[in-house]
């Protein structure tokens, strides 16, 4: 049989594109060479588009417009050369990537592809939306309050509170503040990544969180994993050197918590990720606070896919290594195509 010919899509223009990088090598190697073959597509920093090869070489490409062509147009010697694909797996991470944005063009284009559709990406990549439609599912979420434009602060917040982008992750721009002096400053630096602001009351526990993979109502959850901090919060991403270990932080595989948590984390997930119409995988990160109870914190519609990231670490944990999570996204997403 024909291997199945799947575009990896990386790079990206938001901050996260060194992350989308090193995901993006992590699935070329675990791919089944006898089943699949990868069109290696990088869409550099500055925005522009580029197909590898495996000598290094790039060439300018870009997605048709044209869903009957269903793939990939390659500029060759002032001419165009068309390439098809049969779906393509968007490695990309925060905006303009995880957002709906390339989601959209492929849509457009006809071409089917891993992970989250445009609503369920937009969605969670702004975290008060999701907080907003996850509430209204019986889901607690932090309160938060939101800053637009030179509008006060409100007099109600509560401290320790975070001061966020409202449509960032990794934990790009993010600043924990103990008393309201200290807000505008944290406003300030979480508007160099969006002009949307969220301001979030501390949630008092352990953060925990699972991996889940599937469609509707089948749906597998991963390990519950732990993440013990010495100090600060998360942020492993924007660390020197994270493949040898972080400076703050430890996660835990299966998580060290009762039986009786872990197995709220996972159905917490699981209706977490159905509320907010996930389809493919996520990764839904929750506080577990002392009294047992659980509060959403955050939803990654394409987690980090490195060696050290926490996705496939769950996922292997609990029997399912990257190539097999891999296999079973394709099949997925081929199955979804034609329904």
């Amino acid at each position: 049989m024909a291997r199945l010919r799947i575009g990896i899509m990386f790079g990206g223009r938001s901050e996260e594109h060194p992350v989308s990088v090193k995901s993006a090598r992590e699935v070329a190697k675990n791919l089944d060479s006898g089943r699949y073959e990868p069109y290696c597509i990088e869409i550099a920093e500055d925005g522009t588009w580029n197909l590898l090869d495996e000598h290094g070489g790039r060439r300018p490409v870009a997605l048709s417009p044209d869903p009957g062509v269903h793939g990939l147009l390659v500029l060759d010697e002032g001419r165009y050369e068309t390439i098809g694909l049969d779906l393509v797996f968007p490695v990309l991470h925060g905006r303009l990537g995880e957002d709906g944005g390339v989601q959209g063009l492929l849509e457009f284009s006809g071409i089917p592809y891993v992970g989250c559709d445009i609503q369920s990406s937009a969605l969670c990549m702004d975290k008060s939306l999701a907080y907003i439609v996850a509430g209204n599912a019986g889901i607690a979420t932090p309160n938060h309050w939101i800053v637009t434009g030179d509008e006060p602060v409100d007099p109600r917040i509560t401290y320790p509170a975070f001061v966020k982008p409202a449509r960032s992750g990794s934990s790009f721009g993010v600043s924990k503040v103990t008393r309201a002096e200290d807000v505008p400053d944290a406003v300030k630096a979480a508007r160099q990544y969006d002009a949307k602001v969220l301001i979030e009351e501390a949630v008092v526990g352990s953060e925990v969180g699972c991996a889940i993979l599937g469609n509707g109502a089948d749906l597998l959850a991963g390990e519950v994993d732990r993440i013990a901090l010495s100090h600060g919060f998360f942020r492993i991403h924007q660390e020197s050197t994270p493949e040898s270990g972080s400076e703050n932080s430890t996660p835990i595989v299966p998580a060290d918590i009762p039986a009786e948590s872990r197995a709220l984390v996972r159905e917490t997930a699981k209706a977490v990720y159905r509320a907010l119409g996930c389809r493919g995988l996520a990764r839904v990160d929750l506080f577990l606070r002392e009294d047992g109870t659980v509060v959403l914190n955050e939803v990654n519609t394409m987690p980090g896919l490195t060696s050290y990231s926490r996705y496939p670490r769950m996922m292997a944990a609990a029997g399912l290594p990257l190539a097999e999570v891999i296999d079973r996204l394709v099949a997925l997403t081929l199955a979804g195509r034609r329904r």
